[in-house]
């Protein structure tokens, strides 16, 4: 049988219900003997189930069943005025009030006919020399300049991600990442047949000397606002990581989905030869109409051009003519502004109601990743947050590989308005408070 097919089987149970929130899966060699196939094609189901994100294996523990679908209670049953439905600490859509007025505005000329005719047009990989100044006006940074010459487009910021990686290393190659990194990097690393090489992390971001230690083909870091851990890395760090990718002559892709919340001198200032920078409109703006950017230097523009070409990954004509627009009349800074009152204000509300738990977390940044009570597994929290209508991201859904998974969570917090927000925080935090044994599942 076909290891996707009893995966799609296993998939179906928890979306049912029938495999719950929190529950253990059997052992690998039971499976197989349960199904009647090799133990090596259970390892092969199981590995897809964890792809798929419906279930996380911890060393020593076994594999467990992620949150699942909303239960049909309402979520935050007290206090009752708050909305039914879930509440989403698990994805990090920021859209404050009045934005979507705001962006609407913006594209009122881009609809008239004559320039609508324009927009519809197919664009390539390079875009149009109008939407090279104003992608590199919006990149640039504490005195780091974007080169508009060298800049290219995708239609989001995942595909300028799989982009770079296709461009950056062979199928069987090697990709370092944050031993805690973007889930979906482990998605495109798997369908490109590219290894991952956890690299570790420090208070301060990665550790140089790992990269040392496993030499990969390039790497894929988060330097500003790390996505879960919210780490910066400081100035000196850049400098010796910087040193370091020269040395091993290496190159590095750096994710700068988050760096408009917090101004630093992106790793690309540091080593401009080596650094491809990634970016898109999606957390600035809006996930629904947006563009992915990619910012390499000169001698590998071909090379990422090639790979956006061949992947179909080039940015829609409207969607890029959308978003010059919105940079050229000034409602990408004015939004970004915005946003980054509206990530103090949430980081205000975390640490009023959190502050007492090991939480960690910048003050721009729109997510804290929070370190359990020792009685607590990351899964079984999970489970028994999701069934209060509360979701949340287990430290699994980041690591590569479970040995990296520690027993913590990341928030989320974009999303909810900010009274279900702190609401949210409150039954997490009495959750946290609570036995594990009082939530387990019968």
């Amino acid at each position: 049988m076909d290891f996707r097919a009893l995966a799609d089987a296993v998939a179906t149970d928890i979306n049912t219900g029938k495999l719950r929130p929190g529950q253990r899966l059997p052992p690998q060699r039971r499976f197989a003997r349960a199904h009647g196939i090799a133990v090596s094609t259970a390892g092969r189901v199981y590995a897809e189930l964890v792809r798929r994100g419906l279930v996380v294996g911890e060393v020593g523990r076994g594999t467990y069943v992620r949150a699942g679908e909303p239960l049909a209670e309402p979520a935050l049953v007290e206090p009752a005025e708050y909305p039914a439905g879930r509440v989403d600490l698990e994805l990090n859509i920021p859209m404050p009030p009045g934005r979507a007025d705001q962006l609407a505005r913006g594209l009122n000329e881009l609809t008239r006919e004559d320039t609508l005719s324009g927009a519809l047009r197919p664009v390539g990989a390079a875009g149009t020399p109008t939407a090279r100044a104003a992608a590199s006006a919006l990149l640039s940074r504490a005195g780091w300049t974007a080169d508009a010459d060298n800049l290219l487009f995708a239609g989001n910021g995942k595909q300028a991600i799989a982009a770079a990686i296709v461009a950056l290393v062979p199928p069987g190659g090697r990709l370092g990442v944050e031993a805690l990194t973007y889930p979906l990097v482990k998605g495109i690393a798997a369908r490109l047949g590219v290894t991952l090489v956890p690299l570790a992390v420090d208070e301060h971001g990665v550790v140089p000397a790992s990269l040392r230690r496993t030499s990969p083909h390039a790497v894929y870091v988060q330097p500003t606002l790390h996505n879960p851990l919210g780490v910066t890395m400081p100035h000196r760090r850049r400098a010796e990581f910087a040193q370091t990718l020269r040395e091993l002559d290496v190159p590095a892709i750096e994710d700068t989905v988050y760096a408009f919340l917090r101004e630093e001198r992106p790793l690309a200032a540091y080593a401009p030869e080596r650094t491809v920078v990634v970016d898109s409109l999606t957390k600035r703006l809006a996930p629904g109409l947006t563009a992915g950017f990619v910012a390499p230097p000169a001698q590998l523009k071909e090379a990422l051009a090639s790979a956006l070409r061949s992947g179909a990954w080039a940015a829609p004509g409207f969607a890029l003519a959308a978003a010059t627009r919105w940079i050229e009349d000034g409602t990408a800074a004015r939004v970004q502004e915005d946003k980054r009152a509206d990530a103090e204000r949430r980081q205000s509300i975390v640490h009023q109601r959190l502050g007492r738990f090991s939480v960690h977390a910048d003050p721009a940044s729109y997510h804290c990743w929070w370190e359990l009570p020792v009685r607590w597994r990351a899964e079984t929290f999970v489970a028994a947050a999701a069934r209060r209508g509360i979701a949340v991201s287990p430290a699994g859904a980041f690591a590569v590989g479970p040995a990296h998974a520690p027993s913590a969570v990341r928030l989320a917090l974009a999303s909810p308005p900010i009274p279900t927000l702190a609401a949210a925080l409150d039954a997490l935090a009495a959750l946290a408070d609570s036995d594990p044994d009082e939530h387990a599942i019968e």
